[in-house]
């Protein structure tokens, strides 16, 4: 989690305002920048800044599968863990290429995202999907073990699915403003830090494993990204048009995830081989080393490995909870990264068809099974404002190293051996941070009154009271209707989806003054009482297709076209409308 993912909430609703004005572009980020988002540097130049964007994904996504395996019950010898990890790169690297290409066409890497996390968990605690209990004497063959986990995979597939055509229906009907237009400053801080929150379990979990070697990971990730973040590397760097140059290379800015595992992994290989730690020690290296051998060295991810998936209504509901807090999440970063990137802010069309992209991103993801969506990554962001490359192509590269890397289960393997420890210290370190940044809204509201205060606590107290409980007490919500009381049991689980929707009902319902909620500063922060006239940069426009989309003037009323015009059906309305009125007037005067 970056510090960039602040904008988030920065440039929330702008969808309604800024993407419709004359465009905001930052002239000193423009002048800073290397490459320019349109800009083609020489294919050695992106392959080597590829992988850079590349390995600043890495931690993050590398994460997901540590944290949501031991809930599908997948066992820890597994090399399917593995598979899990080369399938969410390979899809990934897909989803990635075709966001920069078709959808928004910002320089944005699309990776598996936490806010779908904590209502897959809610899912797959429900009784029928509780791992059984396992006879340590006993040693389930791969076969017996994927007779267990692929069930719940497939549950969760289904589910992601379902969400994901709604996403891309709110997308393709450019709902997105709409949406938007209803979610204040008190609904996001609850949905978003509670993501954070809700996950403390599984940072402690891991990390108990040897709190010496979680500490030890968390001092580093300390060091590395607040203490050492504006140490630059110097280093030899050649232009065409002053020649050689020093230049300085921010890389514990750019890479604290990914120098803190190394080294962390490091000192836990020392630590065995020394014989340090004794025999079975979760933080040995040398403990999972048979996934490395079991894997193979190459391995094609394809849509239903795990077989067909499976839908519930009541998991496709409580997997909308992660797809409406991705879309909020989403449409910060395209802000975000427009502005860090120097190019315009990003048009109404670009904005509904990035999340009509993400949509379908999240459903190959689920064909796939990632056991997670797809959204935006915020990391990635931020290193384009410290690398100072905004160049389309060389995330487009990237995405082409994601795809190839997702093929090599070998790859996948070595992941799988990283000590749970060092994983629970990074856990700790990245949840806080996603807890932080869904507070960080708070500087919108007053909170000097105490209604916003009674708004903010009783979300927050509530998406972590009321989750808690439905999950020790499941059996309790009885309707009389079996899948009834599956919809209700994981859309109360779900802490995110509980605190957000009281938040927003609350903040919705309870009287306040704009100034009080903090809207009249996010309004103008955002720019939203901008009146709605269309802009379309050229860094926006459709490849290959657009000369034909401006021939066809039925492709203006459509909001994912590049020729989208803002407005339009709104103008038309009024135009039936008013004809209407002057129709039903000439009519009654007739009448007369």
């Amino acid at each position: 989690m970056d510090e960039k993912q602040t904008e988030v909430f920065h440039v929330i609703q702008t969808s309604e305002s800024q993407i419709d004005d004359v465009p905001y572009r930052d002239e000193g980020l423009s002048k800073d920048i290397d490459y320019k988002i349109d800009d083609v540097p020489p294919w050695y130049v992106c392959l080597f800044l590829s992988f850079q964007h590349y390995l600043t994904m890495l931690g993050g996504t590398v994460t997901y599968p540590y944290i949501i395996s031991p809930h599908l019950c997948i066992p820890d010898d597994d090399p399917s863990r593995g598979y899990l990890v080369s399938t969410i790169f390979f899809v990934a690297g897909i989803c990635t290429f075709l966001q920069t290409t078709f959808g928004t066409r910002l320089p944005i890497v699309q990776g598996s995202s936490m806010g779908f996390l904590v209502p897959i968990i809610a899912i797959l605690h429900l009784p029928e999907w509780e791992c059984p209990e396992r006879n340590p004497n006993i040693t389930l063959t791969q076969e017996e073990a994927a007779e267990i986990w692929m069930p719940r995979m497939r549950e969760v597939q289904g589910a992601v699915i379902g969400a994901s055509l709604i996403e891309v229906i709110i997308g393709m009907t450019g709902m997105v403003g709409f949406l938007l237009n209803w979610i204040t400053p008190l609904a996001i801080v609850p949905t978003i830090s509670l993501v954070g929150l809700s996950l403390f379990a599984e940072a402690s979990h891991s990390a108990s494993g040897h709190w010496g070697i979680a500490i030890f990971t968390m001092i580093l990730m300390v060091i590395f990204s607040q203490y050492l973040k504006d140490f630059a590397i110097p280093h030899p760097k050649y232009s065409s048009k002053t020649g050689w140059a020093t230049g300085r290379f921010a890389v514990f800015k750019l890479f604290p995830v990914l120098l803190t595992i190394l080294l962390s992994w490091a000192l836990c290989a020392v630590l065995t081989a020394t014989n340090v730690l004794p025999k079975g020690n979760p933080a040995r290296t040398d403990n999972l080393l048979s996934v490395l051998d079991k894997s193979p060295w190459f391995r094609f991810p394809y849509p239903g490995q795990w077989g067909l998936p499976t839908f519930t209504l009541a998991a496709i509901l409580g997997m909308l909870s992660g797809t409406l807090a991705s879309i909020i999440e989403s449409v910060g970063d395209y802000y975000a990264c427009a502005r860090l990137s120097g190019a315009d802010s990003p048009p109404k069309h670009a904005i509904n068809r990035g999340i009509f992209m993400e949509g379908l991103g999240c459903l190959i993801a689920g064909l796939y099974g990632t056991a997670s969506g797809i959204t935006s990554f915020s990391e990635n962001i931020g290193a384009i404002g410290i690398t100072k490359v905004a160049s389309r192509r060389v995330i487009q590269y990237g995405s082409l190293l994601m795809i190839f890397f997702g093929m090599l289960g070998k790859f996948g393997g070595i992941f799988v051996t990283i000590p749970p420890p060092i994983l629970g210290g990074m856990f700790c370190i990245m949840f806080s941070m996603i807890t932080a940044v869904g507070l960080s809204a708070l500087h919108f509201v007053d909170l000097n009154s105490s209604r916003n205060l009674f708004v903010l606590g009783f979300s927050i107290f509530m998406g972590l009271c009321l989750p808690k409980w439905v999950q020790a007490n499941s059996g309790e919500i009885n309707t009389g209707y079996e899948l009834l009381n599956q919809t209700i049991t994981i859309l109360l689980s779900t802490n995110m989806l509980v605190g957000g929707f009281i938040g927003f009902v609350l903040d919705n319902i309870i009287p306040g003054t704009d100034e009080e909620r903090g809207l009249l500063t996010w309004r103008k922060q955002t720019g939203t009482d901008s009146s709605e006239r269309n802009f379309s940069s050229k860094s926006y426009q459709l490849p290959f297709i657009s000369k034909y989309l401006k021939k066809c003037s039925v492709f203006k009323y459509i909001p994912i076209s590049s020729t989208y015009e803002v407005g339009i059906i709104k103008e038309k309305f009024i135009n039936f409308k008013n004809h209407f009125k002057k129709t039903k007037s000439v009519e009654t005067n007739n009448v007369c």
